[in-house]
């Protein structure tokens, strides 16, 4: 017998015990204005959630409010975590190949649950005043909070065997609380902590970071056999303070390490940025490694000698079992990741269906000049914020697709041939909440067939969850195919009116807006509604960019 059947009620009572039961921590805000139970749960998606399960005692504030749901979402938090360990995770239990994958990804998004809810939940605590960059580091955990619950979700909502039945019913109606839960604890955040009016002031022009004189401020990391070129790239990546050691990877026994992913477990853990990059040179060479970088495991720099040359390959798909999220060739966990020159590629093929290349789940994370390779689901985007710079990005269904606050910036998009019949969409984004802090920006990028798509209907986007959001900004727009049939948006009769799609300023043949769709939720931007969507607005990369050392436009040309 599954031990599903004997530790699931059990384990679903304990959830729900905590779930109503009430908080020991009341927060106290002289700051935040009076408010009243009765409107407290008005301004949150799920009042009718919310209204049962308020407080015995009447708060004073919003910020008192605010801090007891945090402390009821912590609370489901951990126990739903402990109710997914309770699930058996061994090739010989009684469940299918893909429910074991989606357990996996259920417990380990979970667990980052738990962190990003104590990490919130302590961070408030600890001061009586957020700064601007703590409030968005915090927006930013619980937006992440939501994207994960939906992830597990969607996972257990794959699974159709009877074999796996048991899982999914016992596992979905605690998921569905703990969702509405964390969505009540992020709009009364939204509410009693985020500026309503953003009043920042970015500048327009180019802004880029500027390398240092590297001779100086590398004497001492490069080992004696390190190639001129490889030499040449290190110069041209690393900056002084920021590096705390190189290691190198090489296949042929001359580097440190001749895999990855021992490199990776050599680097140390729980670090800062103070601390400086942990730097895993790669030699040129393909790669057959599954790379799953930990979420301890963070600021960590890779350098490869250049798209085409290091190459990191793997070919996991859904039409064998593997889940969406966890089919991923090379996956990041850990704040702070940079990875630069590397292509990034999942091989399955147009007929496996879904096959990441890379998911990311970093937060400040970033890839400059890397390529990611597939067709269907190619780079998932999953959570958190993130930063690609001159990237080549190719793939034809949903191929640019998650829930991260992410800015594409001087990239290449190039779309494949997908099998006959099938229509090519670039992005997918997943917003489930009006009140997460997140969306697909695409910046000064280039959209271009990689292959002969006359006759194929292909799509800048389409709305894969109900609040949608992707802009297109000052990019260039090829013609493609017929001169009326690609650059639209798909419509799939789903969140025309709760989306946002927009565009702005773009070029080439392909940029015509007057024959887009007039859907509510499409917008032509003014400047001032794009200016949301730029690097330095829309995720602070002002305050985190110049670590890594790379180039960026703050804002708008």
């Amino acid at each position: 017998m599954a031990m599903a059947s004997k530790r699931s009620p059990l384990c679903t009572i304990f959830i729900l015990f905590m779930l109503f039961s009430c908080s020991p921590y009341l927060a106290s805000s002289s700051t935040s204005t009076s408010t009243f139970p009765s409107t407290i749960c008005n301004s949150t998606p799920h009042p009718s959630f919310c209204k049962p399960n308020l407080p015995p005692n009447k708060l004073s504030t919003i910020h008192d409010y605010g801090m007891y749901y945090l402390h009821q979402s912590l609370s489901f938090a951990k126990g739903f975590l402990s109710l997914v360990k309770s699930y058996p995770i061994i090739s010989h239990s009684s469940y299918s190949i893909s429910a074991i994958h989606t357990l996996k990804d259920c417990q380990l998004l979970a667990d980052l649950n738990v962190d990003f809810l104590s990490k919130t939940f302590q961070t408030i605590s600890s001061t009586n005043s957020l700064s601007s960059m703590q409030v968005e580091d915090l927006h930013t955990l619980l937006s992440a909070t939501l994207t994960n619950q939906e992830t597990c979700s969607d996972g257990l909502l794959e699974l159709t065997s009877e074999l796996d039945s048991s899982l999914k019913n016992s596992l979905l109606g605690p998921l569905s609380n703990g969702t509405k839960l964390h969505s009540i604890s992020l709009a009364l955040f939204k509410h009693g902590w985020v500026p309503k009016t953003n009043t920042k002031s970015f500048p327009t022009e180019r802004n880029h970071i500027m390398f240092s004189n590297m001779e100086k401020i590398m004497n001492g990391l490069f080992p004696l056999n390190l190639s001129v070129t490889g030499r040449r790239l290190l110069q041209t990546t690393l900056g002084n303070e920021l590096v705390s050691r190189t290691v190198f990877v090489n296949p042929d026994g001359s580097g440190d390490f001749t895999t990855i992913n021992h490199a990776v477990a050599a680097a140390p853990e729980n670090t800062e940025i103070s601390n400086g990059y942990f730097v895993i040179y790669i030699a040129a060479g393909v790669y057959n490694e599954y790379i799953s970088i930990d979420k301890n495991k963070r600021y960590l720099m890779m350098i490869g000698e250049g798209i085409g040359r290091t190459v990191i390959t793997g070919n996991h798909n859904n039409a064998d079992n593997w889940t969406t999220f966890n089919s991923a060739t090379f996956a990041v966990g850990g704040q702070g990741f940079v990875a630069k020159e590397i292509s990034f590629r999942n091989t399955a093929g147009p007929r496996k269906g879904q096959a990441v290349a890379v998911r990311n789940g970093a937060d400040l994370s970033t890839f400059y000049r890397c390529s990611f390779e597939g067709y269907q689901d190619t780079l998932l985007t999953h959570s958190l914020r993130q930063f690609y710079k001159e990237c080549d990005i190719y793939g034809t269904i949903d191929f640019i697709f998650g829930n991260a606050a992410v800015v594409f910036q001087d990239c290449n998009i190039y779309l494949r041939l997908p099998l006959h019949g099938q229509g090519n969409v670039i992005t997918a984004q997943g917003k489930t909440n009006p009140n997460q802090n997140t969306g697909t920006s695409m910046h000064l990028c280039n959209i271009r067939a990689a292959e002969n798509l006359d006759g194929t209907r292909t799509y800048l986007g389409r709305p894969w969850k109900e609040y949608s959001t992707t802009v297109y900004t000052q990019s260039f727009m090829d013609s493609l195919i017929n001169s009326k049939g690609w650059l639209t948006w798909n419509d799939s009769g789903f969140a025309l009116n709760t989306l946002y799609y927009g565009e702005y300023d773009n070029k080439g043949p392909g940029s015509v807006t007057s024959e887009r769709v007039t859907w509510h939720g499409y917008h032509v931007m003014n400047r001032k509604q794009a200016y949301h969507f730029t690097v330095c607005n829309f995720i602070q990369g002002n305050k985190w960019l110049p670590a890594t050392q790379g180039p960026y436009t703050c804002g708008l040309l």
